[in-house]
């Protein structure tokens, strides 16, 4: 067989097992799982591809125009055909607000998880296959955290931040500000499942044959135990992304968050929410609806995937 053949099947090969897995099986088995699925690449895709099909760059001030401020939506009478769902106070195109919106909702949401998991599971590695003073450390400083929600942990660090940096930063900055405020706000999770799952896999077989041959304690945790603990990981990576774009999104309603002048979902709704009573209530209505849908879609998938995962429900 030819190189390339080769190359060709062994690259179908990892494609096919995972279709015939019985996690595939699952999900084509799960109307709810696919239409969430669908839902989330939707929104996903909608916000990935917002500079081509927004029709307004929400980001740029020449766009923008104070006399298209505050138009309704283009299906009431008072509305234009121009602007789809309306616009807001600054006469932003609130579709293309929506979209640019859940672009850096999504950015926020998919960082802060990552570095939550970064944390946590080292953290939970370090703790779980070391053990002694170090992992009674981790897992009280894991304890106290636990006693607060992440909310108020989140604006603690984020509101101490702020105060160091100050808000004249820019909005990279701010954003930044947020993925390390919900990345330390959430890597408790991450730590006390890893944690648990590495004290039981630190105890087979396998793990005392590196031991016997000499390989570090470092490689030890990432090579070889670290694959076998990343199923709960990944389910609650899922779920907390969720968790992690409302958080986003209640900062910037707090208006501790991402600044007015960028259209983050949650600052689209602390600036409908002024002008609620007054009428224009497109502004919080629809930025609401999209952070809903994006949340249900995410978590209803975090909780099939967690089902699927769970082997007592095989």
């Amino acid at each position: 067989m030819p190189r390339s053949t080769r190359a060709s099947a062994w690259g179908r090969e990892p494609m096919r097992r995972l279709l015939d897995s019985d996690l595939a099986w699952r999900f084509r088995r799960s109307p709810i799982a696919i239409a969430a699925l669908l839902v989330t690449l939707l929104m996903l895709a909608g916000a990935v591809l917002a500079p081509l099909i927004a029709p307004q760059d929400p980001f740029d001030p020449a766009n923008l125009d104070l006399m298209n401020s505050l138009i309704p939506p283009a299906f009431e009478a008072q509305g234009d055909p121009q602007f789809l769902l309306g616009t807001d106070d600054q006469g932003r195109d609130l579709f293309s607000a929506i979209l640019y919106g859940t672009r850096i909702s999504l950015f926020v949401g998919f960082a802060g998880v990552a570095l939550a998991m970064l944390i946590g599971v080292t953290l939970g590695l370090v703790a779980g296959y070391r053990g002694g003073w170090v992992g009674a450390v981790i897992m009280r400083v894991a304890d106290v955290q636990l006693t607060f929600p992440a909310i108020l942990i989140a604006l603690l660090i984020n509101g101490i931040a702020l105060a160091l940096v100050g808000k004249g930063g820019g909005t990279d900055l701010q954003i930044g500000v947020i993925v390390v405020a919900i990345g330390l706000s959430y890597w408790v999770q991450y730590a006390r499942t890893v944690r648990g799952s590495t004290l039981v896999e630190s105890k087979k077989e396998y793990v005392q044959a590196a031991r016997l041959i000499g390989l570090s304690d470092w490689t030890i945790m990432f090579r070889h135990v670290l694959p076998n603990v990343t199923g709960p990981v990944l389910v609650i990576a899922t779920i907390n992304l969720a968790l992690a774009i409302i958080t986003e999104a209640t900062l910037s309603f707090l208006g501790v968050g991402v600044p007015s002048t960028s259209p983050s979902l949650g600052t689209l709704i602390n600036i409908g929410n002024r002008f609620l009573f007054s009428g224009e209530w497109w502004i919080t209505i629809f930025p609401g609806v999209a952070l809903a849908v994006l949340a249900l879609s995410v978590n209803l998938l975090g909780d099939w995937l967690r089902d699927a995962l769970n082997p007592k429900l095989r």
